[in-house]
């Protein structure tokens, strides 16, 4: 199966479940294909779970969820060693976070202690438990959700680990026609209930492979640099994009244009991955976030600012 029809089939799969998501949809694919993480941060209610789980059912991988709680502890995600009175030896035991899509549901709920449990993971596809290294699955996605607006019994996510998530966006609420068409789907059964997986895990894999092979000109990466770097030195910033923000940035560019039918990137890749890819890195200082600049609106305007190559 082509690389292309991979993603329509996962897209159109996904669409049956949810509606008025087809850009959360193409963003969460462009994460998946580039080998990156997805922070969903939104309200109660605007189908962040079910978007995730609407994936994990999409495609024929192993999928785990972990609802994190202040009380959640590290060995809770990464394992434990439990000795054998049969043997007189201890043997691992798995835990959730060796699987190929694993839901963090309300991320921000753990203590930093447990968070940190998955910036390894996260970032090098590989967790350290009693002093061994053990090699995730050749597919690792976290897709990690938290509330915005519930304060109360939240840590929130340290610099280094947001820098983690390739892209961070919301859902958003839907337009009153889709929501009565939610009502609809949902009044005898969850749509979820009857998903079928649509494509394989090594077809996800040859995906990813396939992302990679998609070229970017060296003015087009000149282009990506340029705007994360802008942001290092931006009225209101107190801590500008790292390096990561602009990998991730290419790598994702590269998807879309692989999802749009191109073999090489566009400048309209780059600028529509602009906001989500590169935000929420960003640490205002606290007299811009008073006087209500946001993050958002500091990557809006150098994506304008910045000369687009020819």
């Amino acid at each position: 199966m082509a690389a292309r029809e991979v993603y329509q089939k996962i897209a159109d799969n996904i669409a049956r479940i949810m509606q008025g998501q087809a850009g959360a949809t193409r963003r969460l694919l462009a994460a998946l294909a580039s080998g990156g993480h997805v922070l969903l941060e939104d309200y109660p209610g605007t189908g962040k779970t079910t978007l995730a789980k609407a994936l994990a059912r999409s495609v024929a991988a192993r999928f785990k969820r972990i609802q994190f709680t202040p009380d959640l502890l590290p060995s809770d995600i990464l394992g434990v060693s439990v000795f054998s009175q049969r043997d007189q030896q201890f043997h691992f035991h798995e835990g959730p976070i060796f699987t190929n899509i694993l839901l963090a549901d309300e991320i921000n709920r753990a203590s930093p202690r447990t968070q940190s449990a998955l910036l390894e993971a996260m970032g090098e596809g590989q967790v350290s438990v009693d002093g061994e290294r053990r090699d995730l699955e050749g597919l690792f996605f976290v897709i990690a959700t938290e509330n915005p607006v519930e304060f109360r019994g939240t840590y929130p996510l340290p610099e280094a680990q947001m820098d983690r998530f390739a892209l961070q966006f919301s859902l958003g609420y839907v337009q009153s026609a889709e929501e009565v068409a939610i009502l609809t789907a949902q009044e005898h059964n969850h749509p979820l209930d009857d998903l079928k997986p649509c494509v394989s895990l090594a077809e996800v894999l040859e995906l990813k492979k396939a992302v990679q092979e998609v070229r970017m000109s060296e003015e087009l990466k000149r282009y990506a640099v340029d705007l994360v770097s802008a942001t290092r030195t931006a009225p209101g910033v107190q801590l500008g994009g790292s390096p990561r923000a602009s990998i991730a940035l290419m790598k994702a560019s590269q998807a879309l244009a692989l999802f749009d039918g191109f073999d090489f990137v566009t400048p309209d890749q780059i600028q529509e991955l602009a906001v989500p890819v590169i935000a929420h890195r960003l640490v205002m200082e606290p007299q811009a976030r008073f006087s209500g600049r946001t993050a958002r609106g500091v990557v809006d305007e150098i994506v304008k600012k910045t000369k687009v190559p020819s």
